[in-house]
């Protein structure tokens, strides 16, 4: 065996293991980290079967054999990937009529408690002028650098906290039975309630930014898997027009974030879109989406964009969608889980032992600022 050949082999081995290890269902961090950079794993993959045809002779037969490995590891993430590249179709319909008071646009914005930036995030509140502004990792300075903008935005819901994990809803439609729960952690609030559109439309909204699988915060997925899954289960789409987002600190093409798109019926609108990588701004090269809108079938869109950095590890995200109950007609409908995938969520969430044991989405109390 030439030097080559060992070369190439210890690659195709190295490349492998991201596949396997992803296919699994354990929630140690280090495993479910592989989840994350499938662009970058299927670039990579190509690289080794560039090499492998340069380096093989395909004399022996152990050469076919690593590389149609090789070619089954790449189409494992491609497929994942796929739904969110430009060749497959659109789930969410774009939206060809004009109706401003059915609208509704939300610029979501993980800001990162030590950026100073403020002006840049303020700056881009001017330029979009959402009708929902949601900041997560805000903390009491940012709550008063950003008071600036509540002239505009009526109501608002105030959670700082010094801890990555503080957020706030800033609102210029009327917000209505507001909750701030703490579904799986003591210290990781979300935000649930309603907004009513300028049609007199209520809409159902969860605001989330569970804690990540990772060395320095989460040694697995558990908790981030069962607050998503949870909100997923006990959402009815086919009687509530719902919006969720927020930071879920997971890729949009998961096994938990698909599931929690079949649990819950909700639509997203980067199928067939795009990818709209959001983190890391400092890394050009390794970027994925974390920062999501997902919402039902009676919404089409009018826009969304990755907006330009503010200073963060994250890009804000923007959406503006439009309802309309005939949207869910034409929009894709959302594959419905199996069993085995109810069950595997129920296991999910037991095991993380969630403080609310279901969503409430009747009010015990109004935390909205007016």
């Amino acid at each position: 065996m030439s030097i080559g050949e060992i070369i190439v082999i210890f690659f195709s081995v190295v490349m492998c293991i991201p596949t396997i290890a992803s296919a699994t269902r354990f929630d140690q961090w280090w495993i479910r980290g592989f989840d994350f950079p499938r662009i970058q794993i299927s670039f990579l993959i190509i690289c080794v079967i560039i090499a492998s045809i340069v380096v093989y002779d395909f004399e022996k037969d152990w050469h076919l054999i690593a590389i149609a490995v090789l070619f089954i590891s790449l189409l494992y993430q491609f497929l994942k990937i796929y739904p969110y590249t430009y060749l497959s179709g659109k789930q969410v319909m774009k939206f060809k009529g004009s109706d401003p008071d059915a609208s509704i646009s939300i610029l979501v914005s993980n800001v990162l408690t030590p950026n100073k930036r403020s002006d840049k995030l303020i700056e881009l509140v001017k330029k979009r002028d959402p009708d929902i502004l949601l900041t997560l990792e805000s903390d009491q300075r940012w709550e008063d650098e950003m008071s600036v903008i509540e002239k505009d935005y009526k109501y608002t819901v105030k959670i700082p906290m010094d801890n990555l994990y503080g957020m706030h809803l800033y609102s210029k439609l009327e917000l209505e039975d507001i909750k701030v729960r703490y579904l799986v952690q003591h210290d990781i609030p979300s935000i649930h309630g309603m907004v009513i559109l300028r049609s007199g439309k209520k809409v159902n909204i969860h605001c989330l930014h569970p804690m990540p699988p990772s060395p320095t915060e989460s040694d697995t997925s558990t908790n981030r898997d069962a607050e998503l899954l949870m909100l997923g289960r006990d959402i009815d789409s086919e009687k509530h027009t719902t919006l969720v987002f927020g930071d879920l600190n997971d890729v949009a093409w998961s096994r938990t974030t698909r599931l929690f798109q079949k649990l819950s019926g909700l639509m997203d609108p980067r199928i067939g879109r795009g990818f709209f990588n959001t983190f890391h701004t400092g890394y050009a090269l390794l970027r994925w989406p974390l920062d999501h809108v997902f919402h039902t079938r009676d919404f089409t869109l009018i826009d969304i964009a990755r907006e330009k950095s503010i200073g963060s590890d994250h890009f804000p995200m923007y959406i503006k969608l439009n309802h309309e109950p005939i949207a869910g007609a034409i929009n894709e409908d959302t594959d419905a889980p199996d069993e085995e995938e109810k069950n595997w969520a129920e296991e999910k969430i037991k095991t993380a032992n969630p403080l609310v044991k279901k969503i409430p989405f009747s009010s015990i109390g109004n935390r909205v600022q007016a």
